[in-house]
């Protein structure tokens, strides 16, 4: 298993003089970082910028520097180097991409014109729209925490589903239940060391997954979320219950507003970004769970 990367993440100076500051370099850390936890190989793209213009390259707009037929005769040939490369290897997980870039934009691009900054891939990623392309930060979001109510059997096997569907799909989840957090006969002692290190990782985590299940949320959960809203951490909240608490809500409106809301398990890995989600192979069954327990 492998991925296509833009060679600045794996070493910046690929990157125009001056660009790169230090949120940047976080990023390139957490895909690597994602890379290595997961065992998924990273080869990197060849950087059309650096052959073309070198190393210490001022940064620069595509019409600005890079519009030229020359440049084009380029990509198209470092296209079929990667084309052979895909026809060796089998195809990528995906490419990971980073946003901006003149060439190796995902979804924003530095382009040109009024405004310089457009909508779209940038001019190399664009040639390979049969493959699933990923930003740094979409891809780099990888540390799950997963806030649920853990206080009965049936709550804490249905929490084993939904982190084990999100651990097929290349997340690597924290379940509060599996570090003690399961049970009525703690002191205090215990249970402050639960509530550090919860939140601890809480606090480290790159998304949030909450079950909002129930006639009213579970007041823990709900303290994860709008604790993680507040610090900018996205939130994806699980809602299979049909039951609402009005017209146009599905629960508190705090809590709505604050979370992209699914309703239904198989949803969830899509609403995270996932590049492994084609791979997580099939759902488990509760009739499998109950066996295993």
């Amino acid at each position: 298993m492998y991925v296509l990367v833009c060679p600045c993440i794996l070493d910046p100076s690929f990157r125009a003089r001056g660009i790169t500051d230090e949120e940047d370099r976080l990023w390139f850390t957490k895909v690597r970082a994602r890379c290595e936890t997961l065992g998924i190989e990273m080869v990197p793209l060849p950087c059309p910028e650096t052959i073309h213009l070198g190393w210490d390259r001022k940064p620069g707009t595509f019409l600005e520097r890079l519009d030229t037929p020359a440049f084009a005769a380029l990509l198209a040939r470092l296209e079929r180097k990667i084309r052979a490369l895909i026809r060796v290897r089998g195809p990528p997980l995906c490419i990971v991409g980073v946003n901006s870039s003149p060439t190796c934009g995902v979804d924003r691009t530095y382009y040109g014109g009024d405004p310089p900054k457009r909508s779209g891939p940038g001019v190399w990623l664009a040639r390979f729209p049969d493959i699933p392309v990923y930003d740094v930060t979409s891809f780099g979001r990888y540390r799950v925490y997963l806030a649920a109510p853990l206080f009965s059997e049936g709550e804490r096997m249905y929490n084993r589903l939904v982190r084990d569907q999100l651990v097929r799909a290349g997340q690597q989840v924290h379940l509060p239940q599996e570090i003690g957090d399961d049970f009525s006969s703690r002191d205090l002692g215990i249970t402050r060391v639960i509530f550090s290190e919860n939140l601890n990782v809480l606090r480290d985590s790159d998304l949030v997954v909450a079950v909002i299940d129930g006639a009213d949320t579970d007041s823990g959960t709900a303290w994860e979320v709008g604790y993680a809203y507040a610090c900018g951490i996205p939130v994806v909240a699980l809602r299979t219950d049909f039951r609402s608490v009005g017209v146009d809500e599905r629960v508190n409106l705090m809590l709505e507003q604050s979370a992209v809301v699914v309703t239904d398990r198989k949803d969830l890995v899509s609403h995270l970004s996932s590049p492994l989600m084609l791979f997580s192979g099939p759902d488990e069954t509760a009739e499998t769970v109950r066996s295993t327990l």
